[in-house]
């Protein structure tokens, strides 16, 4: 049942940021001016393959390029002003330098960095988780940690490093339990342990720095990759988090705001901010899961707790309310708000629209998938199988030990073993025959929905923890494994799978939380959500290419393309202060420039 009252007067939008923040916007759609330079070290032999990003604005945007093998650089036409160029380059001493644009070209000298304790914290985290993962032996246990401890943040970044007790680790564990990463018993007590000796620094930093100084250390990107342009734009504070994002066909970027129960705008052509709160309807903090000890950060206003989002044919955005059991409908033009509440399940999780603009969801804490048509008001809500009977009935038990929990503290030991093996319904997307298939991320398996009869059929996976996957233009499904550190390809017709190992060393050290097929080429865009990167795979050549990314701590979670084929993604780590400059970023990858012939110095707006 629809429920409007009093959503008209909440979802007025608000702007975003200062009078200076607009200003910065109006600037980049203007005319601009070109800023370049050349890279030496101090033998004055040329450093190729460093990021030079140059950044302005509060809130900042940022554009970064790669020095080619002349060690040169050149941006995209920038607005009059001044600029923070910032370098970086795994093995060499980042640097910052002030300058204004327009300006002379720049001639910037860098430093190698001898320091191997400062040499080891250049590096992503999947090069210090891949250290704590030899600490488990059995293989069991550590696809489990993988899965459930690297569930909404990185893992080996500075701030899971830090040495900590046991009673420490214990709630953390407790509050990640709470949050639905749990570890069974037997993993958890041996964490801190784990911790200890994978990250103590005489035993981290020289297998981290083995081959300092050496150019197969830390090599160059390809030269293809060092031709793209990178841009981010700051959305939010050190209290929200952009989970998901989406690409509108008007060409705006929306992204919601999970702790902060907002939906953010983005005009890509002006730079122009906006943001829509999205209604409450008087629930608590929290949601519908407010509880006695709730996990709530104490700077969240999570009431609802947007998560996934997609535009129905109409040009209406539709958005999981995760926390809220709603689904919410936002219409451009009007911007205006309705909420749906649904009439079971818990936890609305991602969602895709059909072609009659039917909207299919998983539901993440119930085991569920449904269906709403907005043409009738109608819900459908599908329960899929268990992996025991005993789980069965702890899923058909969970509004009681909901209602319950808002009275009295749950053991957070039982909450632990339940999340982590609970089946969670994670991805779905729709066959180009109109077959619904969603993922399965603790159970390991694949599942396909008759959209008619609405019979469930479940699938193995050769590989773990399936989680966001999508249809190429052939009708094959595409699948990452987020503890198994590959893609997979699926063919509905021959029930058979492909499988790719990706190329990001350690072996086995990524968590690929999505990935996105451009079906316009039929290339698979895949979140190295572990180690600050985006890998893009073509399926005809098998052929792997890895963009580094600008930001430290970048956790991606969802892609999507825009009309050029630029590819865009969110950094959405959990907590956000965790992030280098500790706020969330949208990402727009051009890779197009490598279509010019001397890209690297040629790259368009």
């Amino acid at each position: 049942m629809r429920t409007k009252r009093a959503l008209r007067a909440a979802s007025k939008c608000v702007l975003l940021g200062s009078m200076t923040g607009l200003m910065v916007a109006a600037l980049f759609a203007m005319p601009g001016f070109a800023l370049e330079g050349t890279l030496v070290g101090p033998d004055g032999a040329f450093v190729v393959g460093a990021r030079v990003t140059a950044e302005t604005g509060d809130p900042a945007r940022g554009t970064t390029v790669f020095s080619d093998d002349r060690g040169r650089f050149a941006f995209p036409p920038l607005p009059a002003g001044r600029f923070e160029v910032r370098v970086r380059r795994i093995g060499w001493r980042d640097l910052r330098v002030e300058t204004t644009v327009p300006g002379a070209p720049l001639s910037l000298s860098l430093e190698p960095e001898r320091d191997p304790a400062a040499l080891a914290e250049q590096l992503p985290a999947n090069r210090w988780f891949a250290l704590f993962l030899d600490e488990i032996d059995d293989p069991a246990h550590r696809e489990q940690f993988v899965r459930q401890c690297t569930y909404c943040h990185q893992q080996g970044n500075e701030a899971t490093r830090i040495p900590r007790e046991d009673w420490q680790w214990e709630k953390i564990l407790g509050l990640m339990a709470r949050m639905g990463g749990g570890l069974t018993a037997e993993v958890r007590s041996q964490v801190p342990d784990w911790f200890r000796a994978a990250y103590d620094p005489a035993h981290a930093i020289p297998r981290l720095t083995e081959g300092m100084g050496t150019p197969a250390f830390a090599p160059a990107p390809e030269e293809e990759v060092r031709r793209a342009v990178i841009d981010e734009w700051v959305l939010g504070g050190r209290a929200s988090m952009q989970h998901d994002l989406m690409v509108h066909p008007s060409g705006r970027v929306y992204s919601v705001d999970m702790m902060q129960d907002e939906l953010f705008q983005l005009d890509p052509a002006t730079g122009e901010t906006r943001r829509f709160p999205i209604p409450d309807g008087g629930l608590p903090l929290g949601g519908v899961f407010a509880r006695a000890g709730s996990p709530l950060t104490p700077n969240a206003n999570a009431h609802v707790g947007p998560h996934s989002l997609q535009t129905a044919p109409d040009g209406s955005i539709w958005v999981t309310l995760a926390l809220g059991n709603q689904l919410g409908r936002f219409d451009p033009k009007s911007e205006q708000w309705s909420i749906h509440p649904m009439p079971e399940g818990f936890y609305p999780h991602t969602l895709r629209i059909d072609d009659a603009g039917r909207i299919w969801f998983t539901i993440a804490a119930s085991n569920h998938v449904g269906r709403f048509d907005p043409a009738n008001d109608r819900f459908e809500i599908i329960r899929l199988p268990a992996a025991s009977w005993g789980q069965s009935l702890a899923l058909r038990l969970l509004p009681a030990m909901l209602w319950l929990s808002r009275r009295v503290e749950i053991d957070s030991d039982l909450a632990a073993e339940g999340a982590a093996f609970a089946p969670i319904p994670y991805g779905i997307d729709i066959a180009p025959d109109g077959d619904i298939w969603f993922s399965q991320l603790n159970l390991h398996k694949i599942g396909r929905i008759d959209p008619e009869s609405l019979e469930v059929e479940l699938i193995d996976t050769p590989f773990t923890a399936p989680r966001r996957l999508r249809f190429d233009s052939e009708g094959r499904l595409w699948i990452p494994g987020f503890s198994s550190s590959v893609i997979s390809r699926f063919d509905p017709e021959s029930r058979a799978f492909e499988t790719w190992d990706l190329p990001i060393e350690p072996a086995g050290s990524d968590t690929p939380y999505a990935l996105h097929v451009d079906r316009r080429t039929d290339t698979v865009w895949i979140c190295g959500t572990n180690s600050d990167t985006l890998m893009r795979f073509e399926p005809k050549s098998e052929r792997f290419l890895v963009y580094p990314l600008p930001t430290r701590v970048t956790y991606t979670r969802e892609i999507d393309f825009d009309a050029e084929g630029r590819v865009w993604t969110s950094n959405s780590n959990a907590p956000t202060w965790q992030v280098e400059r500790g706020q969330p970023r949208v990402i727009r990858l051009d890779p197009r420039s490598a279509d010019a012939p001397d890209a690297s110095l040629a790259a368009g707006p």
